[in-house]
């Protein structure tokens, strides 16, 4: 799975590039600030694949970030702002991003300039598995529909994102940690009795037997798995 550390302070923007990139398969980490996003990438084992990195922070401008991973490492930087100026475009290309997406932008255009950045540096991209298909229950992440027996299935927005999170990682097990950060966020990796209770709600719609569960799965002390989908 690809590694993206992103760098942006404005909460809403931050929800919805998190969401629409984890939707296409990319493990998210995500800072709000300058120093929060260098402790992120000092820090992470193993290190992000690619940064996506605000200007406007909080506490400074993104571009000393870029400046300090340049010093430390060649992974790819594309860099969103709403700041349009030419000169300001070419300075940073210069300094080593490898992009400059001006804000709003689509989140197709993000996800193609993405796979550019990542094919240029030699890292090869594996589809993402956004449809789920076994024992008559069908996930459609992209459609954000789920059916089982022909029936649809409805769920809560955190139920499906727990679900959809399991269905991009179907037949492996997704560590409770993870499954937290993906989710909910970062800051809510030590919270295991929401896993608990929304595993709990999944298993209840999407089960025979909730207490005998052949679809959502327990791997104990480590975390949970989707079984693994029809061939």
């Amino acid at each position: 799975m690809i590694r993206v550390l992103l760098v942006e302070d404005d909460r809403d923007l931050r929800t919805t590039l998190r969401d629409g990139l984890a939707l296409e398969g990319y493990e998210v980490s995500t800072a709000a600030s300058l120093s929060e996003g260098l402790a992120l990438w000092t820090h992470a084992r193993p290190a992000p694949d690619l940064v996506l990195l605000d200007l406007g922070l909080p506490d400074g401008d993104g571009e000393t970030l870029l400046a300090t991973l340049r010093k430390r490492d060649a992974v790819p930087v594309l860099v969103i702002s709403a700041r349009q100026a030419d000169g300001q475009k070419i300075r940073l290309l210069d300094a080593g991003a490898d992009d400059y997406l001006v804000k709003p932008f689509s989140i197709g255009e993000l996800l193609a300039r993405l796979r550019v950045a990542l094919r240029h540096r030699g890292t090869a991209l594996k589809p993402a598995l956004t449809h789920y298909e076994a024992d008559a229950l069908v996930v459609d992440l992209a459609a954000h529909r789920v059916s089982l027996r022909d029936e649809p299935v409805h769920l809560t927005p955190t139920e499906f994102k727990l679900l959809a999170r399991l269905v991009r990682s179907a037949g492996q097990v997704v560590t409770h940690r993870q499954l937290l950060a993906d989710v909910w966020g970062e800051e809510f990796t030590e919270h295991t009795h929401y896993l608990r209770l929304y595993m709990g709600q999944l298993r209840a719609k999407l089960e025979a037997d909730p207490a005998d569960p052949q679809r959502l799965l327990t791997e104990p002390g480590v975390g949970y798995r989707l079984s693994e989908p029809a061939a």
